[in-house]
């Protein structure tokens, strides 16, 4: 029990098996003795030699407090007596002896064993509280024992707290002389007395309200604990000195102090406070040490990877180098290449400060391969900060690379891809930008794709050259396509906006776009259970206040997915909240197979690209189920044990196939063996919305986790994938579903902001954003709905043209520019 940080001696006396240690004992009973010995040398007795008198402070530390016997508060009970003492002020000058023992103070200059406190308030408290505690196992009085017997079974349970009198009561019959209660007046010889009771109430703890009502009793007739005989004979001697019937026979408080009980132990002790103090002293170095040469560590760490990152550099600056040489014998691509190396090699001189923990290079720890990059919120995205860096060689700064504002924005990003990279073992290095489509890329306006100079350089290579330049540098290639692909692009540019008749239709959500094999067409379908076919280039080139639809085919149910055949150019499949997979001719207009064999809502279908009469269907039943659109019926079942919410086949197979499931996992399976996954993706911390694949080996997911991920499938040794490539952030995503589709190594998804996001696979940080306008229908205002969000995108084909929906229906056509 506490008062002012400090605990009263009664209630420290009193503690639940206090151990009894000599020192400390011994400590504490000789500064009560220096305070008795201050007022017998003024002539003052102090009368209230008592535990309840007493507080110690932190190191033992005992000071007197004036007597609560003579307080005529009247209260009863503890809560009664902390509300009666409140605010009472201290009171220096109404006690001789609290006079004496400040004065003493002063003459020992101030030292803390002499810490008199003048408080009724403080007393009384101290006393009620150290009382309370303990009121479960002490007596009120030696009279009372015998009631106090025949309450203990129900009072060891709960007991009510002691009244304050009847505590002071108590201690003032354990402590009150032998010549006192005779009837005579209190005297010096009295505190000698109640010296020798105080000592052996520290050298004999007790445990129960029996034990001691027992000891306190037979301690008024000289019988000691047998215990404490054997124990402490020496203190069991001195008590009985101090404890003498006779107040002539007792010894004087100079005698006690002279003594060698005191004595002796009173040295051991100082030396033994000294080697306190001297250890603490040591310990305090030793802590500073510790954290001296842990902050020495942390940066001769850093240094270290600082120093490993600029000889990589400097090494990657000469490989650069020596690329360029290579391409300037190789005829017509000679120049173009050359200006990408150079580009490059710009990258690699502005970036020498900087380095990632991903970098393990001739460090003690070497990385693994497929180690993250950290979330762009980590960066410092700062353009003036990187404009301003007292690095950056006076060449580069009047580069083509420092003008790019973009670049220079995204620098530290940037620096971490390359840093990934390069962490990466050249073996697992592939060209990011190998095309997989069995169409050439075409964009909306007809021409190639944006990389395709850099493509058709890296081809013109001669085969022999190109094997020794790719097995020296086998990170350029795919950190330069990355690098070119983002600083190519500016923004999305809005090329059309495809404005319904349908527009006021309070559910019009879109839950998913196709494109046809050719991307002539694209068809949208969602809530409104309607499949509607537009053609792309007409939209485009003919601004019309609404856009009818070339076909439009309706469904008994919301509809959750469609998708285009590759092959066939007319038929598409759909899925829907019911659970029914259905194949249409948009030709005609009609339903051409319908299957019924899931039990509750598909999320997602897909078609083959290898075989046009494979489709897959992912349902909330927990089970994938494979459909030969020429039988009308299931083929096969893959059971798992939740939700799937997409699934996806790659592009250069029938075989395979990977889906996303609400257990936050992407399982890719081998369907000539589909009892166990071939590989398990494990990485989100939500449900799997979207898988796509980028090429053969490579697959993103996205997920309500706020995150894409992206995986290397060639890298599973063990069935389980824990690591991705790379963790793209930089949208919303926490709740719906938001679109995902991937074209030529750019990665297109919705955003909960009302936003169409654009990655690069190489980087994790965005490269391209477009905000949908918030449009009133009937006033035609913009307006602030944090309701809508973008449901569905897809990319033309691999072109950089792309069509993306939000909640509301509305639709656009953009173009990375």
């Amino acid at each position: 029990m506490r008062w002012g940080g400090d605990v009263s001696l009664r209630h420290w006396l009193d503690k639940p098996e206090r151990p009894v240690e000599e020192f400390e004992c011994l400590h504490i009973f000789s500064q009560i003795v220096d305070i008795v010995n201050i007022a017998h040398s003024q002539g003052i007795v102090v009368n209230n030699v008592r535990p309840s008198c007493f507080y110690m402070s932190s190191f033992n530390h005992v000071s007197f407090i004036e007597s609560a016997s003579g307080s005529d508060s009247g209260s009863d009970t503890l809560e009664d007596g902390l509300n009666d003492n409140q605010g009472l002020e201290l009171r220096d000058s109404c006690s001789p002896l609290l006079l004496a023992i400040s004065q003493q103070q002063k003459s020992a200059g101030g030292s803390e064993d002499f810490r008199p406190v003048s408080t009724n308030a403080f007393s009384e408290t101290s006393c009620i509280q150290s009382s309370s505690a303990c009121g479960t196992r002490v007596p009120l009085a030696e009279d009372n024992e015998e009631d106090n017997d025949r309450n203990v079974g129900e009072g060891d349970r709960k007991q009510p707290p002691f009244p304050m009198k009847e505590v002071l009561l108590m201690e003032t019959g354990w402590y009150t002389s032998p010549e006192e209660a005779a009837g005579s007046t209190s005297s010096i010889e009295s505190d000698i007395y109640r010296l020798g009771v105080l000592l052996f109430e520290l050298f004999c703890p007790v445990s129960s309200r029996e034990e001691k009502s027992r000891t306190m009793s037979s301690l008024r007739h000289r019988v000691l604990p047998p215990q404490l005989l054997l124990r402490w004979p020496k203190a069991a001697s001195f008590c009985l000195w101090l404890l003498h019937p006779e107040p002539s026979s007792r010894p004087s408080v100079s005698d006690v102090l002279q003594s060698e009980f005191l004595a002796e132990p009173k040295d051991k002790l100082e030396e033994r406070e000294a080697a306190i103090q001297l250890r603490e002293r040591i310990e305090e170095q030793d802590l500073l040490l510790e954290f001296l040469l842990l902050i020495q560590q942390r940066e001769q760490e850093a240094a270290d990877k600082l120093q490993n990152t600029v000889s990589l550099l400097c090494s990657d600056i000469e490989e650069v180098m020596k690329h360029q040489s290579v391409q300037g014998n190789n005829g017509n691509t000679a120049a173009e290449k050359g200006k990408e190396d150079l580009m490059t090699s710009e990258f690699l001189l502005m970036n020498p400060s900087q380095t990632d923990d991903c970098l393990g290079l001739g460090s003690r720890k070497r990385s693994r391969p497929g180690c993250q990059t950290q979330n762009a919120e980590e960066f410092d995205d700062n353009l003036e900060d990187a404009q301003n860096s007292s690095i950056m060689p006076s060449q580069a700064q009047g580069s083509l690379l420092f003008k790019n504002s973009r670049l220079m924005k995204n620098i530290k990003k940037l620096e971490a891809a390359y840093l990934l990279t390069r962490c990466q073992p050249v073996a697992t290095i592939r060209p990011l930008g190998r095309s997989f489509s069995r169409h050439s890329p075409v964009s909306s306006d007809g021409r190639g794709s944006v990389v395709a100079s850099e493509r058709s350089s890296i081809s013109g290579l001669q085969p022999r050259a190109q094997h020794v330049v790719a097995r020296q540098t086998g990170w350029i290639s795919p950190f330069l396509e990355g690098l070119c692909k983002y600083l190519s692009l500016s923004k999305l540019k809005v090329k059309a906006d495809v404005k319904q008749g349908d527009l006021l239709n309070s559910s019009n959500l879109v839950c998913s776009l196709s494109f046809d094999r050719d991307g002539e067409f694209f068809a949208a379908a969602g809530v409104n259970k309607k499949i509607k076919v537009f053609e792309c280039d007409a939209i485009i080139n003919k601004n019309r206040d609404i856009q009818y639809p070339v076909v439009e085919m309706a469904s008994r149910s919301k509809l959750s997915s469609i998708c285009w055949n590759s092959y066939i150019k007319s038929q598409i499949a759909s899925s829907n909240f019911e659970g029914v997979v259905q194949v249409w001719d948009a030709s005609r207009g009609q339903v051409v197979t319908e299957m019924r064999e899931h039990e509750k809502r598909v999320w997602s279908i897909d078609f083959s690209s290898v075989d046009p009469t494979l489709l897959a269907s992912g349902s909330d039943d927990g089970s994938v189920k494979l459909w030969s659109i020429n039988q009308g019926v299931s083929i096969g079942t893959i059971k798992t044990k939740a939700n799937v919410c997409c699934v996806q086949f790659p592009l250069d197979s029938s075989r395979s196939l990977a889906f996303g499931s609400a257990d936050h996992r992407v399982y890719y399976y081998d369907l000539r063996n589909s009892r166990v996954p071939l590989c398990t993706l494990v990485g989100h911390s939500k449900t799997v919305s979207y898988v796509k694949f980028v090429d053969s080996t490579t697959i993103v997911s996205a997920s309500t986790d706020n995150t894409l991920k992206l995986w290397d499938l060639s890298a599973c040794a063990s069935r389980v994938i824990d690591a991705p490539l790379h963790s793209f952030t930089g949208h919303m995503n926490v709740k719906n579903f938001v679109g995902l589709s991937v074209a030529d190594g750019y990665i297109a998804t919705g955003s909960e902001t009302n936003e169409v996001v654009i990655y690069h696979k190489a980087f994790p940080m965005p490269a391209l954003s477009y905000k949908f306008n918030t449009t009133d229908p009937v006033s035609g205002h913009e307006m602030d709905d944090t309701s809508q969000f973008i449901s569905s995108v897809c990319w033309r084909g691999q072109s950089s043209t792309l069509v993306a929906a939000n909640s509301t229906g509305n639709i656009k056509i953009l173009e990375m520019v």
